[in-house]
């Protein structure tokens, strides 16, 4: 579920099921031109299905993290710490292009990256990827 689809109303009744945010890495360097923004922003909506679509009712899918050079995460990591700071017991980013490390993002407890699944496609790289969304439930019980 997007944050965006998430009624005011409901939220409070709601909040204990959701105890999973999904963070998108898009790790742009602004260098891009638009078809390049385009496909990188494709590449992270189809790696991003893989979770957000059998988690719909645990896992919230916040802003993307567009822009990076991967120099110093510190900000984004900030972010993440924030985001548990309101109530998410779990924190996974995705990126479909970066090469992000656990070292950089220590409040973050899954990373997923689409680069170090290449030789996954289709039915493997899904199984894959719900595979570690579970280990990191199973993990905190």
């Amino acid at each position: 579920m997007k944050f965006s689809e998430v009624d005011e109303a409901t939220w409070e009744e709601l909040q204990p099921y959701f105890d999973t945010c999904l963070i998108p890495y898009t790790g742009l360097t602004g260098k891009e031109n638009p078809m390049q923004a385009t496909a990188a922003l494709e590449r992270l909506r189809d790696f991003m299905d893989l979770v957000e679509i059998p988690f719909k009712g645990r896992i919230i899918t916040y802003p993307a993290f567009q822009y990076g050079l991967q120099q110093d995460l510190s900000l984004f990591n900030e972010i993440c710490k924030h985001v548990k700071s309101t109530g998410f017991k779990h924190v996974v980013v995705m990126s479909a292009d970066s090469i992000l490390r656990e070292a950089d993002l220590p409040d973050v407890d899954l990373i997923l990256l689409r680069s170090e699944m290449n030789e996954q496609e289709g039915k493997e790289l899904s199984t894959a990827v719900q595979a570690k969304i579970q280990n990191v439930w199973n993990s905190a019980h």
